[in-house]
C-alpha cells in the first residue's frame, strides 16, 4: 500500500484491464526471464525474505485498512447480520501481516472473533505484541497455506468470512490452488471469501525491469518478495479450481497521487467476493 505522502483516489470499477501505451506493450513483451536457479532460490527463501521485511519495517510500512468495510460494500452488512443472527461471528484473515486489517475490524465489530495467520513468524510475533491483541477475541498463528493444514488451528467449516488482501499474489502460481483449497476447508458452506489483490497492468507491474521477471505476470522486488498480477479470467479460474465460485469480481482502477513529487500513477487492483462451490 502507499506511504502516507501518497493519496489514493477511487476512480472506477470495471471488467476491462487498463489500456497500455505502445511503449508499455513493448516493455511487457520482452521475453527475458530469470534463471531456474534464481527462481528456486526465491521460492526457497520466501519465508526468510518476508521475515526480513517485517524485521526492517515492523508496523510502519502498511496503513491500517479502515477502508475495508467501505470498499467491500456488503461486508459491513454481512458482519452485522451474521453477528446478530448467530452470536459471535468468526473471521479468518489470511496473510494478516502485522494486523493492519484485523485490529480496525475488531474495533468496529464487537461481536467478532478473528483467526489471523501469516507466513512470517516475525509478523505474527508483532501481532501478538500489539496493544489491542486480546486472546478472547483473536488467535494469531504462523501458517504456510500451500503446505500446512489450517484445521490444525481453525475448526473445519467454522468460519463465516475469510479476507484475502494482497496475499495470493505473494504465492507461487503453481501453489495458489492448494492455498485456496486449504482455506475452503475451514469456511462454512454459507461463508464467503472477500479478496483484493494486484491487477493486470498495475503501475507497479510496469515498473519492473525485465531482469526481475520470474514468469508471465510474476515478478520479484529488490527485497526478494514476489508479486503476481491477476487478470479476471485467471483469478476466476484459479478460485474455481480451488472449489470457489465468483459472486462478484472486477478491476478497481485508481490513481495514486504524490503531490510532493508531482506524480500521478495508475493503480489496478482486482476485487471479488467468492462462495464455496456446491459439492455434488
Amino acid at each position: 500500500m502507499a506511504e502516507s505522502s501518497d493519496q489514493e483516489l477511487l476512480q472506477d470499477k470495471s471488467y476491462e484491464p487498463r489500456s497500455l501505451t505502445d511503449e508499455e506493450k513493448l516493455k511487457l513483451n520482452e521475453n527475458t526471464r530469470i534463471s531456474d536457479f534464481q527462481k528456486e532460490n526465491l521460492e526457497k527463501n520466501a519465508k526468510k525474505n518476508w521475515d526480513l521485511f517485517y524485521k526492517r519495517n515492523e508496523d510502519r510500512f502498511f496503513k491500517d485498512r479502515h477502508w475495508i468495510t467501505r470498499e467491500f460494500s456488503d461486508l459491513k452488512d454481512a458482519l452485522s447480520k451474521i453477528s446478530s443472527q448467530e452470536g459471535q461471528m468468526k473471521v479468518l484473515e489470511v496473510g494478516c501481516g502485522v494486523g493492519n486489517l484485523i485490529f480496525p475490524l475488531l474495533e468496529e465489530e464487537k461481536g467478532l472473533f478473528v483467526y489471523a495467520c501469516d507466513f512470517s513468524p516475525v509478523a505474527i510475533d508483532l501481532v501478538k505484541k500489539h496493544a489491542s491483541y486480546d486472546v478472547n477475541r483473536c488467535l494469531a498463528f504462523v501458517a504456510d497455506l500451500t503446505q500446512g493444514d489450517l484445521t490444525s488451528y481453525v475448526p473445519p467449516q467454522s468460519v463465516d468470512i475469510v479476507t484475502l488482501v494482497f496475499v495470493l499474489s505473494a504465492i507461487h502460481p503453481d501453489k495458489m490452488v492448494a492455498a485456496i483449497r486449504n482455506i475452503r476447508q475451514v469456511l462454512k458452506p454459507s461463508g464467503c471469501v472477500w479478496l483484493r489483490d494486484y491487477g493486470l497492468y498495475d503501475h507497479a507491474m510496469l515498473r519492473f525491469q525485465p531482469s526481475h521477471k520470474i514468469d508471465e505476470n510474476f515478478y520479484f522486488r529488490q527485497d526478494g518478495t514476489r508479486a503476481y498480477y491477476f487478470s479476471l479470467d485467471t483469478m476466476r479460474q484459479m478460485m474455481a479450481d480451488g472449489g470457489m465460485t465468483a459472486e462478484e469480481l472486477c478491476y478497481v482502477h485508481r490513481r495514486t497521487e504524490n503531490k510532493k513529487e508531482q506524480l500521478s500513477v495508475p493503480r489496478v487492483f482486482i476485487q471479488g467476493k467468492f462462495i464455496a462451490t456446491a459439492q455434488s
